[in-house]
């Protein structure tokens, strides 16, 4: 019915990143402050709110990537967009921790439906070569909007701190609504069995992806990097900020025409500097990088050493004597990230065939997930004790990657190259 509205898969997926990001960007920046001060949640708690969000991630991976795989990746993506504005909706309204709780369970289902999926989907449409260059463009697009957000959440909570989460909610429906209409779904082929549909063919699917994990033992290596990001990344989320306001005085920021500002404003120039350092620094390397994403070896040696250099800049956060240089070495490791993520994106698109990608995908993003909930607490944990000593534990949780990376990567990477299915052809995407 709608087929003469549909747009090109490459610009589908411009729009779908990049509207996510503008409305998390918007969400995001005061959600720990809407928490504190709206629903007065202790530390404790708001730990055990990102658990519930990584335990629920952990328990729906699968079954969404089988989903996926089996009937409609395009299906998959728009039931996680779905989902993900209902759940934040029910955050804007939450007054009491249980209300938290089931909100980011909700959350979680919906992230599950869009893991694995979206990098799928995006596979099939334009050929899994041209993913690196797509996941950098938009990395570009994204820091634009990203500002935006930033921007746009400090005018709504100006009036309630709720604002924001209630807003980003909405879109995020009105961005299913959207795309629903106009997103393609040209190449996708349902894993090949004979079980049939509903859930004798789900169930063959996951026979189907558990056959690929065990017969190529670098994605069990893929799981482990996941699961050692996932432990890491939550306690230096989860602590990161409170290091920098608990441990430093924060200058005197004014502003021509309004005078002095909170010492909290601090937070959204350092995101603000954040993003427009990573557009740059990006923009510069992306000729060189669109082609290393291509070269799984190249990748892998890239990735090595770009985890080297988040370990260090979150280890020289964690022990700065200083605002300025704490800011440095945070915005330094912002920098690493920005130029792992599509080099780690493309790599694990490229090491698994389409048939299954889905569902391998989700299985290697448990991973993550698992860690975050395992690893997380015990990072907060020590975090009660000394927050410098829990970001250097985060920190150097992120060191046996690179050697991952340099070596088990390596070693697997003539065996990749034999059973990795030919390249497709990407389609036109009508732009430069």
């Amino acid at each position: 019915m709608f087929a003469r509205f549909k747009l090109n898969a490459e610009i589908t997926y411009y729009l779908l990143s990049g509207a996510m990001t503008l409305f998390d960007s918007t969400m995001f920046v005061y959600l720990t402050v809407f928490y504190f001060t709206v629903v007065g949640l202790k530390p404790l708690e708001l730990v055990l709110v990102g658990t519930a969000l990584e335990g629920s991630i952990l328990l729906f991976e699968v079954p969404t990537g089988v989903v996926a795989d089996t009937y409609s990746r395009r299906l998959s993506v728009l039931l996680g967009v779905l989902t993900l504005g209902i759940g934040f909706a029910i955050t804007s309204l939450a007054r009491s921790f249980l209300v938290v709780i089931s909100a980011q369970v909700v959350c979680g289902l919906g992230y599950t439906f869009l893991s694995g999926a979206t990098d799928a989907w995006l596979a099939d449409e334009v050929g899994e070569t041209q993913v690196g260059r797509v996941y950098l463009k938009s990395g570009q697009i994204n820091r634009l909007l990203g500002i935006l957000g930033i921007l746009a959440s400090a005018v709504l909570a100006s009036f309630r701190l709720d604002l924001p989460i209630l807003v980003g909610g909405l879109l995020y429906v009105l961005l299913f609504c959207g795309l629903a209409v106009v997103m393609p779904e040209k190449n996708f082929h349902p894993a090949a069995h004979s079980a049939g549909a509903g859930l004798p063919a789900m169930l063959a699917t996951f026979r189907l992806g558990a056959q690929v994990m065990r017969g190529q033992p670098f994605l069990i290596w893929l799981v482990l990097i996941n699961f050692i990001i996932g432990a890491a990344s939550e306690g230096f989320d989860r602590l990161g900020d409170a290091h920098l306001a608990g441990n430093f005085v924060f200058p005197a920021l004014t502003l021509p025409g309004l005078g002095a500002l909170k010492p909290v404003a601090w937070f959204s120039v350092i995101s603000l500097a954040a993003s427009l350092i990573n557009l740059l620094v990006v923009a510069r390397l992306r000729a060189r990088l669109e082609p290393l994403s291509q070269d799984r070896r190249r990748t892998a040696q890239a990735l090595a050493v770009l985890n080297v250099l988040s370990v260090g800049a979150t280890v020289v956060f964690a022990l700065a004597g200083s605002f300025p240089l704490a800011v440095g070495a945070l915005l330094l490791r912002g920098v690493a990230g920005a130029l792992i993520w599509p080099l780690f994106g493309a790599f694990q698109v490229q090491a698994v065939g389409s048939q299954a990608r889905a569902t391998v995908l989700s299985m290697t993003s448990q991973g993550n997930a698992l860690g975050q909930v395992l690893g997380g607490p015990l990072v907060g944990w020590q975090g009660n004790r000394s927050l410098r000593a829990a970001l250097m534990t985060a920190g150097l949780l992120f060191l046996p990657n690179s050697l991952l990376y340099a070596r088990g990567v390596g070693r697997e990477e003539s065996r990749l190259a034999e059973l990795s299915p030919a390249p497709t052809a990407p389609e036109e995407s009508g732009l430069p």
